[in-house]
C-alpha cells in the first residue's frame, strides 16, 4: 500500500485494539483486504460503486455515505484521507496529509485536480477537527484555506516495527536477488511527479561513471496512467523498477540499501525516511517542504531541483564511509521519535475515545 493505505491500517488497527469500549464501523468502497479483518466485533460495510473517479466521489460521499452514517447511527466519522461529506450532519474529523494539488496542479490529472481544489477547502471548513502529519502541512493548510490554527492538530506518522537492521549475510542475499550482488541506491514510493524520480535518475546517471557497479532500485508503481520516466539505453541495466513489494521483502530491501535516496519536491511527511532510519539505512533527502522537519539532523539534505546537488550528495555519501556511519547512528536515534502507538493515542484524544 502507498502512504494513505499504510496510515489507515496502522492507525485504525490500534484504535480498535486499544478502545474495545467503543463500536467501530468501517466503510469500504470494495471488498475489504484481509489486513482490515479485525474480527466479528467490528462492523464492515461496502458502499458501491467504488469511488475511483471524481463523479463517483460525489456519489459515494454525498449520497452513499450519509445514508450509511444514518443507518449505522454513527456518532463520529473519521476520514483518514481528507474527504468529508458536506451533506451529513454527523461530526467529522479528517486527516489532510498535504495539499500538493494546490501548489503543483500539473502533477495530477486535470479532472482530479479540479475536484480536489474545489472540494478540499470546503472539507476543511466542514470538519470539526483536522489532523495533519507535520507542522509544515499545518501552516500550509492554515494559510491556503484560512483555517483557524487551533482547529488543526499535528500528529506525526511513523514506520512499521518490522523495519529494522538485518545481518550482513541477509543483506548479501537481498543484493544477490535484486542487483546481482551489487550495492544499490533505493527509492520507495509511488511513481508520482512530485516524487521527483526523473531528477533522481538523472543524478544517478551523473555519478554512475565513477561508480560503475552501483545500481538504483525503484520500488513502487505508477500513481496515474501515462506517467513515464526517461531512461537512457545505457542506464537500463543499472536502474531497476520492482513495482510493489510485499512488506516482508520491502523491509529487507530497505535494510540492505547503501542509502535511501528520497528527493520529492513536495511531501506531507515522508514515511520511507523513517522506515530507512529504523533500519539504520542512510537517508539522502530533499530539503523541501516538511522533509527537513521530519529528518532533523539525521539525513543528508539536497536541493530537489538541482540534479548536480543531488549527484554531489550521493557521491559524498558513497565515498565517505565515516559520514554514512554517522548518519546511520543519527537515523536510528531519530526513528525512536516516531511511533504508531503514540500517534494512535494522540488521535484517540482528538476523537475523545
Amino acid at each position: 500500500m502507498e502512504g494513505f493505505g499504510q496510515y489507515t491500517l496502522e492507525i485504525v488497527s490500534r484504535l480498535i485494539k486499544n478502545h474495545p469500549e467503543h463500536e467501530f464501523v468501517l466503510f469500504f468502497d470494495r471488498e475489504k483486504d484481509a489486513q482490515f479483518d479485525f474480527g466479528s466485533k467490528v462492523t464492515t460495510a461496502v458502499l458501491s460503486p467504488a469511488a475511483r473517479h471524481p463523479i463517483l466521489y460525489l456519489i459515494w460521499f454525498e449520497i452513499l455515505l450519509p445514508r450509511a452514517l444514518k443507518k449505522h447511527k454513527i456518532d463520529l466519522f473519521f476520514s483518514p484521507d481528507g474527504y468529508a461529506s458536506l451533506l451529513s450532519s454527523v461530526q467529522q474529523i479528517i486527516v489532510i496529509h498535504d495539499i500538493n494539488f494546490e501548489h503543483n496542479p500539473k502533477d495530477l490529472p486535470s479532472i482530479l485536480g479540479n475536484y480536489l481544489r474545489y472540494f478540499f477547502p470546503k472539507f476543511a471548513k466542514k470538519a470539526t477537527k483536522i489532523i495533519t502529519v507535520s507542522e509544515y502541512s499545518k501552516q500550509d493548510i492554515v494559510k491556503t484555506y484560512e483555517i483557524d490554527p487551533s482547529k488543526i492538530e499535528v500528529i506525526y506518522n511513523a514506520a512499521n516495527s518490522n523495519y529494522k537492521p538485518i545481518s550482513k549475510e541477509e543483506q548479501e542475499l537481498v543484493k544477490k536477488q535484486f542487483t546481482d550482488g551489487a550495492d544499490f541506491l533505493l527509492f520507495v514510493g509511488s511513481l508520482h511527479p512530485r516524487k521527483n524520480i526523473q531528477r533522481l535518475i538523472s543524478a544517478f546517471e551523473l555519478i554512475h561513471k565513477n561508480h560503475p557497479k552501483l545500481k538504483l532500485l525503484i520500488v513502487g508503481a505508477n500513481m496515474w496512467r501515462g506517467t513515464s520516466l526517461n531512461l537512457s539505453p545505457e542506464m537500463s541495466n543499472y536502474v531497476h523498477f520492482t513495482g510493489h513489494l510485499n512488506q516482508e521483502l520491502l523491509t529487507k530491501v530497505m535494510a540492505s540499501a547503501l542509502m535511501l535516496t528520497y528527493v520529492p519536491y513536495f511531501e506531507g511527511f515522508g514515511i520511507p525516511m523513517v522506515e530507512a532510519m529504523n533500519c539504520g539505512t542512510v537517508v539522502l533527502a530533499s530539503r523541501a517542504t516538511c522533509l527537513p522537519e521530519i529528518a532533523g539532523d539525521a539525513a543528508y539534505l539536497v536541493d530537489p531541483f538541482d540534479i548536480n546537488d543531488i549527484a554531489k550528495g550521493i557521491n559524498r555519501l558513497i565515498e565517505d564511509e565515516g559520514l554514512r556511519t554517522e548518519f546511520s547512528k543519527k537515523g536510528l536515534q531519530r526513528s525512536a521519535y516516531f511511533s504508531w502507538d503514540k500517534a494512535a493515542e494522540e488521535l484517540a484524544k482528538v476523537l475523545e475515545l
